[in-house]
């Protein structure tokens, strides 16, 4: 058996009816696992699952409208995912929101309120019901899907790289509270060519894949790939990691245009 396979295995994959949450659910099926996608809106996670049912992969494939940020729809999928598979090997925490664009300063407390809401406490809320229910006795691991935002200053989008600046601390700290049992690790991509990032990514790529040392921009499979990594024993000896998916772009010195 390849140290990748997930066969057998249950993962719930947050924000899982499209891009890095789908890309991901498709690897692990692909890997062997039953995957439940959880998300808002019903309409796209059956399209979802009828596309992964469509691919090749042995696992059961099973939805659960949820949104991330409220904690008792945290409870109830995971749950639901108990009732239906009897375990929860590996969690996903992918869902995340971005409504405020702009200065620190101007920043209103509602919309400050709901990107910490989804993007640290949801992430929070979610690991504690997969780790009482499953891992705390039997063993897991837990992604946290951050972003490179993190690690760096954006003029445009500073509050919510805050917030995954938060998840990369959390994972940390949920990797040395939740251990030796559960492992904890993330992912920090960088612009990956999602469709919801088009309007980002379309007209710019020339000019943003010329200044990275890899000279593209990130897939969807590159993310999943890492996240496959993650949730296999290939990476038993790992957590309270996180992985930098950027193609380069923190590796640029300081003044350099490419």
């Amino acid at each position: 058996m390849s140290a990748n396979s997930l066969d057998g295995k249950v993962a719930v994959i947050t924000g899982g009816s499209r891009g890095i949450g789908l890309g991901i659910a498709t690897a692990y099926r692909a890997a062997g696992a039953h995957v439940v996608l959880a998300a808002r809106k019903p309409a796209g996670l059956a399209e979802a699952r009828e596309e992964l049912l469509r691919l090749k992969g042995d696992g059961d494939v099973h939805t659960v409208v949820a949104n991330a940020g409220e904690p008792e729809q945290a409870e109830a999928c995971v749950d639901e995912t108990m009732s239906r598979f009897g375990r929860l090997d590996v969690l996903v925490n992918n869902a995340a929101t971005n409504p405020y664009h702009g200065d620190l300063l101007d920043l209103d407390l509602p919309r400050a309120e709901k990107t910490v809401r989804v993007n640290q406490y949801g992430m929070i809320s979610w690991t504690r019901y997969a780790w009482r229910a499953w891992m705390a006795e039997h063993g897991g691991a837990v992604v946290n899907i951050a972003s490179v935002g993190g690690l760096i200053v954006d003029p445009h989008i500073g509050y919510y790289n805050a917030t995954k600046a938060a998840m990369l601390h959390m994972t940390r700290q949920l990797a040395y509270e939740l251990g030796p049992r559960a492992r904890v690790n993330a992912i920090a991509p960088g612009l990956i060519k999602t469709e919801l990032a088009r309007a980002v990514w379309e007209v710019r790529e020339p000019i943003l894949t010329a200044k990275l040392p890899l000279r593209r921009l990130g897939t969807v499979e590159d993310v999943a790939q890492a996240a496959l990594f993650l949730a296999s024993d290939a990476s038993s000896w790992m957590t309270g990691q996180t992985l930098v998916l950027d193609g380069g772009a923190t590796a640029l010195p300081i003044g350099v245009d490419g």
